[in-house]
């Protein structure tokens, strides 16, 4: 492939001057080159165009779900549901702490949600930041991964490892790139769908959208999407019978075991409009404006699971509100010398709940005596980068420069006064809780440059550089190599190695942000009171990230892959278990004087995650396709402390039998199959050993789906199908890795209509 292929595959009819040449090259639809002299058109043959993530990632650290394999295997509610099924990817919650047990989110490789990037249309979703971070590293948030309905997603990119540390900060695990599905000519698209489970212990989901798009001229497309979701919450009864067979003590004598709240619900409202002006064939600009709503339904649960009177009335109503709001101007520019991406976004959220408790054993649960709270969050993003194709010692070359700047500015007057008055001053914290500063911020510059160079024609290696620098901590370098080589037509190596890094969040970097605990949240050893500050000195997160693939694409679609990988996680965050300071004589406890035992946010020297994932499909005749992936992770360490980064299953195993019953009906057997979970063998919040009953495991368990979409002859599509067919059953006790509860046996049936 040539550079002058290269430039004529810029996505749009580009044409050199014809009083200069005499000729015309155009690039059609089909990616066909066209050759006009005069009145004679020649067609050359087709030719595949290569991306950086075609030529250098794909196969080894990307993973694409299309459009039509979420209409195939529906969601629930979250995209995180079919997201979990790629290789690499399970569900945890941020910390091996397993705190907010039934808010599992997106984990990449081990590394734990705060370390995936969520991107919609290329742009990051920052939401969650809102949410204040407890003691153990957990935040009472679903994440950022269900702000867009599955029916108006054209496709998710999941990107993985060393293919994902170019993005910036919150990417070492990986990135999840939700791409919407583009203004189209007049449509009108409406879809519902409605799932049931089998126990009336768990909730039902009801969801109904609409897409609608019009071309206001030959210029200008307008699109608006709406989207309304309830999942109701599961009965307050979800997990009593597992609570009935354990047995408890309290001090030494035999007492009634705890019972642990099942999933909560939520009700979703989307809107979103795009005005999308394309001026000629070589520019195109994008107006979006959303809103988003995400109320909760309460279902008795807290950071610590514990439960009250006035925590049981609540079930049933919302407790928090999560309302998201953005503007972005995105530019895509595709010329004869490459392409351009660039956007600005102004990302706004308003995080109201309930007051919580900040101390001790009330910590994260709802306090009856404490104010509602609301927390504003105010993000600016904006990007912008340029392709540029050239030759590099006489051989295809794409550079790539841009900049990034991220903007983030919390006002949360809550949580900075949540533990009142104190009786001291350390360092810039604030004794008095009226004078501390509920604005929080954090401004960081990027700039990166990278080269995708065709080396050979066998050889590709794709390096690349990034600077940040943040008005926090510093300053940092990071960026990798990535290569391919195409040992014969059928097997290809990969290689890849990358530092990538994360900025350390607002409330941990926040002085004033206090949490206390009168003793038994201390270190053993430490008489309390103690307190944990954040910590204005921490370093940004960091890790290298290693991977070595091969990747085989034979004869008759069989197509396989395997990849080791290893991360050397440097500078892991979290609340300090080490004493940072005394105040002597500060504190008082039940009317006798002790010291104030002070501790830090801190950096830990060393953490280490390392396994395989692989994947392999196959078309088994004209009408059957078989799937399969894995993903292995033996190594999974905290240095500091002997646990697991996270409570993910030592493997996974995803399989899946696509039957093309005719040309519209389609049936899909599927099935998850989960090796076991390890629970934490030191606590996340003391760094003490854990006690016997909380080193129990969770067993190995598979969850098979079958799924099924129908296509009649007017357009209708019908889907259905059962999930959990054979009602495997996970519990959430509380003990160990045993912090959630997996969705028994449910049905489920949508309808979708483009008119």
């Amino acid at each position: 492939m040539t550079s002058a292929l290269l430039v004529a595959t810029s996505g749009a009819a580009w044409a050199q001057s014809e009083a200069e040449t005499g000729l015309a090259l155009y690039l059609s639809g089909d990616e066909e080159i066209l050759i006009v002299d005069g009145d004679e058109t020649y067609t050359l043959d087709t030719i595949q165009v290569r991306s950086y993530e075609d030529e250098v990632l794909q196969g080894l650290g990307t993973s694409t779900i299309g459009a039509q394999e979420i209409s195939e295997q529906p969601v629930t509610n979250d995209i995180s549901e079919i997201v979990r099924k790629m290789p690499g990817v399970n569900l945890t919650g941020a910390s091996a702490s397993g705190q907010r047990g039934n808010q599992r989110q997106i984990d990449i490789r081990g590394m734990g949600p705060e370390n995936t990037l969520i991107l919609i249309d290329g742009k990051p979703v920052l939401s969650r930041n809102s949410v204040k971070m407890g003691r153990a590293g957990e935040r009472d948030t679903r994440g950022d991964s269900n702000w867009v309905p599955a029916e108006m997603i054209e496709r998710i990119e999941v990107i993985r490892g060393p293919a994902a540390a170019r993005y910036g900060s919150g990417a070492a695990g990986g990135v999840v790139n939700i791409i919407t599905k583009a203004p189209q000519e007049d449509t009108f698209t409406v879809s519902a769908q409605y799932d049931t489970p089998e126990s009336d212990l768990e909730g039902d989901t009801r969801r109904l959208n609409v897409l609608w798009a019009k071309p206001l001229s030959e210029t200008l497309t307008f699109q608006l999407t709406g989207n309304y979701n309830k999942t109701d919450g599961d009965s307050a009864d979800r997990n009593a019978e597992a609570a009935a067979d354990e047995t408890c003590y309290s001090n030494g004598a035999e007492t009634p075991c705890r019972v642990y709240a099942g999933s909560e619900g939520v009700v979703n409202k989307d809107v979103k409009m795009q005005l999308r002006w394309e001026p000629d064939d070589f520019n195109r600009i994008d107006f979006d404006f959303g809103y988003s709503r995400q109320g909760n339904i309460f279902a008795n649960d807290s950071q610590l699971g514990g439960s009250n009177d006035y925590t049981t009335s609540l079930v049933g109503t919302e407790t928090n509100v999560m309302q998201r709001s953005t503007a972005a101007l995105t530019h895509y520019g595709s010329y004869g010398w490459g392409e351009s991406f660039s956007y600005i976004q102004y990302e706004h959220t308003d995080n109201w709940r309930l007051g919580e408790g900040a101390s001790g054993g009330g910590e994260g649960q709802i306090n009856e005596n404490m104010e509602p709270t609301t927390t504003l969050l105010d993000n600016v993003t904006a990007k912008t980068e340029f392709d540029i194709w050239g030759e590099l010692l006489g051989r295809p070359v794409t550079y790539t420069l841009g900049g990034e700047l991220r903007y983030e500015r919390i006002d949360d007057q809550g949580s900075i006064d949540a533990r009142g008055d104190i009786d001291f001053d350390y360092g810039d914290t604030v004794s008095d809780a009226s004078q501390r500063d509920p604005i929080l911020t954090q401004t960081n510059l990027a700039y990166y440059g990278e080269a995708n160079w065709m080396a050979t024609d066998r050889l590709d290696i794709a390096a690349s550089a990034r600077l940040d620098w943040a008005d926090t901590f510093g300053s940092n370098i990071s960026g990798g190599i990535n290569a391919s080589y195409q040992i014969n037509d059928a097997w290809t190596a990969k290689f890849g190695a990358a530092r990538a890094f994360k900025a350390p969040n607002v409330y941990q970097l926040s002085p004033n942000y206090i949490y206390t605990t009168r003793g038994n949240g201390c270190p053993e050893g430490v008489t309390g009171p103690c307190y944990v500050l954040g910590n204005s000195d921490l370093e940004a997160e960091t890790s290298m990230n290693y991977e070595l693939g091969l990747a085989y694409s034979g004869a008759n679609g069989f197509e396989a892959a395997i990849t080791a990988f290893y991360n050397n996680y440097r500078n892991k965050i979290q609340a300090g278990t080490e004493v940072a300071g005394v105040i002597p004589g500060a504190c008082e406890v039940n009317g006798n004087i002790r010291d104030c035992q002070i501790f830090q946010w801190e950096n830990i020297p060393e953490a280490v995650v390392g396994g395989v994932e692989g994947s392999f499909t196959a078309p088994l005749s004209e009408t059957l396709a078989l799937s399969t992936n894995f993903t292995w992770m033996p190594i999974s360490e905290n240095k500091s402390t002997g646990n697991r980064l996270s409570l993910v299953p030592d493997y996974t195993i995803n399989a899946s039998l696509e039957w093309q019953v005719n040309d519209r009906w389609t049936v899909i057997p599927a099935l998850t199959h989960y090796g076991r979970t390890q629970a934490a063998e030191y606590s996340v919040t003391t760094g003490d050993p854990v006690d016997a009953k909380d080193l129990r495991d969770v067993d190995p368990y598979t969850i098979v789906n079958v799924s099924t979409r129908y296509e009649t002859q007017s357009g209708l599509v019908i889907t259905g199908g059962v999930t959990n067919l054979f009602d495997t059953s996970v519990d959430r006790t509380g003990f160990g890795a045993e912090t959630y509860n997996e969705p028994g046996r449910a049905y489920y049936v949508g309808l979708s209509k483009t008119f």
